[in-house]
């Protein structure tokens, strides 16, 4: 199956993954989609995860995180900015707020593939990719 927009294939699996209950979701890796997954931990988004090295392009594990009582998930709305016909780029004066403060925009730079808290305290702009909270 050819994927146009990889990142928003990314993101879909994790969101059908919560709205069905799975603990755990396998997405096919990539050097962006690694980036995103190890911001979404360090955020406390996902419980944890594995990079998983095969003769292809690899996988990437992720334990899903969820409230214990209510069974509701750690993100509650995830969703894809800039696409592939229509990219959105930001000035480091721009950057949205999401969710005010309370959720993260992630933004690839030149410095890399960061958050937007942190875009903003390098003074650095770059594409919107999407939102987490």
């Amino acid at each position: 199956m050819i994927v146009t927009d990889p990142i928003a294939d990314y993101l879909t699996r994790i969101r059908n993954a919560q709205k069905a209950g799975h603990t755990t979701v396998v997405i096919p890796a990539s050097n962006i989609k690694k980036a995103l997954t190890e911001i979404l931990y360090d955020q406390g988004f996902i419980l944890k995860y594995k990079f998983e090295d095969d003769d292809k392009q690899g996988l990437i594990h992720i334990a899903l995180k969820y409230d214990r009582a209510s069974r509701i998930g750690a993100i509650r709305e995830l969703g894809r900015i800039s696409t592939p016909g229509l990219r959105k780029f930001v000035k480091s004066t721009e950057i949205p707020k999401v969710a005010n403060g309370l959720g993260i925009a992630i933004l690839s730079t030149s410095h890399g593939v960061m958050t937007d808290k942190q875009a903003r305290k390098d003074n650095v702009g770059g594409e919107l990719l999407c939102y987490v909270y």
